[in-house]
């Protein structure tokens, strides 16, 4: 593999080496970057980063979102100057990722559990690393813990992540929102894809959740269950969740808890789903959602280096 070398700076002086890093996966090749601290003496905790849903890249960012917010950059420079090397890396079809080989209609939950579980199994054999720990934020929560139970890593992380299957958060959120015959045709589409059913007529106002090519990922999503993937885990479990968080509640990260009673919950006052601290400034929340000037919350990174600190205790 081909590296090529820059430094990152802060304030003139150099705290993190980064370099890109390449996987071999499913025929193909996913793309990330890895951040190694600068200084530091023999071997150091790694940490293997997921982000969340749909196009959503290694730093964070969302094609779909007003703008960039760098939320896993800044998480991963931060890890960085407190002496944690990371890896963060874009999915399956996203961003340079992207590979006609993967197309929409093919793609599975599971291939994205099997690719972290084998970043996290290259990295365990990386002499440079001490321990791993494996961090995902949104959906990427309940992949990586289904990936921390394959790879045997030394910790997990669950960032603003769902404690209830796709298929219940999808009902309680689309009930607030649809007329009563499109919530009908809804539960009616769910069922079939909870049972493995693929479903030929999609009213137009739910094909953008439901079309046809997206129908295999979701079939094969709503197999899992995050609670059962938590409960399953035997290393060290932080759950963390942000009281302003406008898309997942404090009750999922509670419903995980729930499920993993030797897990630790970290509750975040004032911070959001994008991991920045907005408290309930309605004009802070919607620019972090198009803005990188704010900086990831000081508390999440203290809580995650607090966490892997304790690791080698």
């Amino acid at each position: 593999m081909k590296l090529f070398l820059s430094l990152l700076l802060l304030s003139s002086s150099v705290y993190a080496t980064s370099l890109p890093v390449t996987l071999e996966v499913g025929g193909a090749a996913v793309y990330g970057t890895e951040l190694t601290p600068e200084g530091s003496r023999g071997k150091v905790p790694v940490v293997l980063l997921h982000a969340g849903s749909g196009p959503t890249d290694r730093d964070g960012n969302n094609r779909l979102l007003p703008g960039p917010n760098d939320a896993l950059k800044m998480l991963a420079e931060g890890l960085a100057r407190h002496g944690i090397a990371s890896v963060r890396y874009d999915k399956r079809g996203i961003a340079a990722s992207a590979n006609p080989l993967w197309r929409e209609d093919e793609l599975r939950f599971d291939d994205y559990i099997a690719d972290a579980a084998a970043w996290a199994a290259r990295l365990r054999a990386d002499a440079r690393f001490s321990r791993v720990i494996l961090i995902g934020h949104s959906e990427g929560a309940q992949i990586v813990a289904e990936a921390c139970a394959r790879a045997q890593v030394d910790g997990c992380v669950l960032l603003a992540g769902a404690g209830h299957p796709a298929d219940e958060l999808l009902r309680d959120q689309l009930a607030k929102q649809l007329p009563p015959a499109l919530l009908a045709e809804n539960e009616r589409i769910l069922t079939a894809l909870k049972q493995g059913q693929p479903v030929a007529d999609v009213p137009a106002p739910l094909q953008a959740l439901y079309h046809s090519s997206v129908q295999p990922y979701l079939i094969s999503w709503l197999q899992h269950d995050p609670r059962k993937a938590v409960a399953a885990l035997g290393m060290p479990v932080l759950i963390v969740q942000g009281t302003a968080d406008l898309q997942v509640p404090l009750s999922e990260a509670q419903a995980l808890a729930a499920a993993a009673p030797r897990a630790r919950l970290q509750v975040i006052e004032g911070m959001n789903h994008l991991l920045k601290m907005v408290g309930n400034d309605v004009e802070l929340q919607r620019k972090s959602y198009g803005s990188p000037e704010l900086p990831v919350a000081p508390q999440l990174l203290d809580s995650v280096y607090r966490f892997i600190d304790q690791l080698a205790r």
